[in-house]
């Protein structure tokens, strides 16, 4: 910029230009402190207000499921227009979706799924399919006592959200899918492990254990321990991201604090499938995709992007399955720029 557009104009319109510049300097300043720190703010557990569904912290809520009360935690964080946050897996600790950055502009609340962490067991671990997960999701929304909410699902934790989506249009205000998918199955599963030979063969050479990733990718989750199911997730958790090693001192930490329970891999219930249903989706929907992501990548995203009418679609350059650790500048850019227009629209 010149200098002497700096001081060109009135004394008022040159104060007005300086606190603009420095309203921009202030943003950026707090955008990198966020990401200077490698830990998000840990949460009180519980929540300093129970009394209170939205005070920050850890919250939990009685579920009726069949016959029997379920513990359903979940975790707000944040400040702001409210969003839910449903993590991946099935089985993976919900932690790692964790989004300090968007916390700066929102009320996240983080689902904790049943199965997982100190969220309650099911009696029959038939029952963890996408329908006991859509349920549960609703009660936490019932319990925030909000009419709508912004919905944001991230890899399996976006096929809860599509399915939530499509089962209760009226309580969805905005809807972000995350590294998800339309459809799993035969195909979607071929596709992964396709991806993931090709990164396996790019790297063997200077990391020898990738040579096992295939493997690990199709073990059979069901029949392991949660320690078992934890240490695969983590053997292989290098191919979720666009150049782990490049920066494994930044996402080392990460890979280790990954948590998975063996558990909801039991669940019993038809592949996954909206594709025919998607049209009838009547959030607006913003599709948020890794270039690079090996399971839930820009083929599923474009899928869903064509669907839903009127669907925006992101491709986040050099990230894989996790683009808000990757690249969460971009990654918080793209949701609070989506969600805010979406408010906008809802008020003109």
């Amino acid at each position: 910029m010149d200098a002497s557009a700096l001081v060109s104009g009135s004394p008022n319109q040159c104060y007005d230009k300086l606190h603009n510049i420095l309203r921009v300097l202030v943003r950026w300043r707090s955008i990198w402190e966020v990401n200077a720190s490698s830990e998000p703010t840990p949460l009180p557990s519980p929540a300093a207000d129970l009394a209170s569904p939205l005070s920050p912290g850890t919250h939990t809520v009685a579920v009726r499921h069949g016959s029997s009360l379920t513990e359903q935690r979940y975790h707000v964080a944040g400040t702001g227009p409210v969003c839910i946050a449903h993590s991946g897996g099935p089985g993976i600790g919900w932690d790692y979706l964790r989004m300090p950055l968007l916390e700066q502009h929102l009320t996240m609340v983080y689902i904790e799924p049943v199965g997982t962490g100190a969220s309650g067991r099911l009696p029959d671990p038939r029952a963890y399919n996408l329908a006991t997960y859509t349920h549960f999701l609703h009660a936490v929304i019932e319990h925030l006592a909000l009419p709508e909410v912004a919905l944001l699902g991230h890899s399996h934790g976006g096929f809860v959200a599509q399915r939530y989506a499509l089962d209760h249009p009226e309580r969805v205000v905005s809807l972000v899918l995350y590294d998800t998918s339309p459809v799993t199955g035969e195909d979607f599963w071929s596709v992964a492990v396709a991806n993931m030979e090709r990164f396996a063969q790019r790297h063997v050479v200077e990391h020898p254990e990738a040579a096992t990733y295939v493997a690990g990718l199709t073990t059979r989750i069901d029949q392991l321990t949660d320690d078992d199911a934890t240490a695969v997730l983590r053997s292989i958790s290098p191919a979720y991201f666009f150049d782990y090693w490049g920066r494994e001192e930044e996402f080392g930490p990460a890979r280790a604090a990954l948590r998975m329970y063996a558990a909801p891999s039991r669940g019993e219930g038809p592949p996954f499938d909206v594709r025919e249903e998607l049209p009838d989706v009547t959030s607006p929907t913003l599709v948020l995709v890794g270039e690079a992501d090996f399971i839930c990548g820009p083929h599923w995203a474009r899928m869903i992007h064509e669907a839903i009418p009127g669907a925006q679609l992101v491709v986040l350059d050099g990230t894989g399955h996790l683009g808000h650790v990757e690249r969460p500048e971009e990654f918080t850019t793209a949701v609070v720029t989506f969600l805010a227009s979406t408010r906008e629209h809802a008020e003109s």
